[in-house]
């Protein structure tokens, strides 16, 4: 129960590994509102079986009424806000078509980076005012293992996804000194590849694991959840402004 009394705001909540990291804040004590352009009841669920409180909210990232309006209202209903896990994104699981530079849809490019890094700055810019005035809070954004290894395929010929995922990076670090003066912490987390829960790793995936990683399996959606609890805890109250790598030591950095 690390996170006892804490309260979090999860983007990107109604399914994947969104669903993953709202269940563990919840089992960890958290109190949560989660957000998704989608239905959350799902998740709503899980977590309020694990004996959270939780509220859910429809909203689009990319709008800035929305994401003040999910800022205020976390605020309104529980009387603080102490986390921000900016998930929400658009990848190649929801939507986006992996595809040469010759072939990106620019109609595209201006949503995913509408999305995966406008909403990540909406987001942090939404819940600042409540966090300052509390001196406290913790930011944690979503990028992407993609980053670190653009030379291999698939991420190689998606240039959009990957270029959104860097940008995520720069908000952090530009963003951590300004926040850090009222004790604010602003991490980034870039998974590896990741499989359900439900799946199993393919035998390319398994190969792919034992030929690069230092932990030669496929990463699971517990590896990375743990990770987010650890980063929302007292634990990690010292870190900010870093790019948080879990990928099983495929690349080292």
């Amino acid at each position: 129960m690390r996170l006892e009394s804490k309260v979090i705001i999860v983007t990107g909540a109604a399914s994947g590994l969104g669903r993953h990291y709202a269940t563990r804040l919840a089992q960890e004590g958290a109190r949560l509102t989660l957000a998704d352009i989608d239905d959350c009841s799902r998740t709503a669920d899980l977590c309020e079986a694990a004996g959270a409180e939780v509220q859910s909210m429809r909203i689009d990232v990319s709008s800035e009424r929305d994401t003040l309006q999910m800022a205020k209202h976390t605020y309104d209903h529980y009387g603080q806000i102490d986390g921000l896990l900016n998930n929400a994104g658009i990848t190649t699981k929801r939507g986006l078509e992996v595809r040469t530079i010759l072939d990106v849809d620019m109609a595209m490019w201006d949503r995913v980076f509408a999305v995966n890094t406008r909403g990540t700055f909406l987001g942090i810019r939404a819940v600042y005012p409540y966090l300052r005035a509390q001196r406290s809070g913790t930011i944690v954004n979503v990028s992407s293992g993609s980053t670190l290894r653009i030379s291999r395929a698939p991420d190689a010929i998606n240039a959009q996804y990957v270029a959104s995922k860097s940008a995520i990076i720069g908000i952090t670090r530009s963003v951590a000194r300004e926040l850090g003066q009222y004790n604010i912490n602003v991490v980034t987390v870039a998974p590896g590849q990741t499989i359900s829960s439900t799946d199993s790793p393919t035998p390319a995936e398994e190969a792919d694991a034992q030929t690069e990683a230092s932990i030669q399996r496929t990463g699971v959606p517990d590896d990375l959840a743990g990770v987010m609890a650890f980063l929302f805890s007292e634990d990690a109250r010292f870190i900010s402004g870093q790019l948080i790598v879990v990928n099983g030591g495929r690349e080292v950095w």
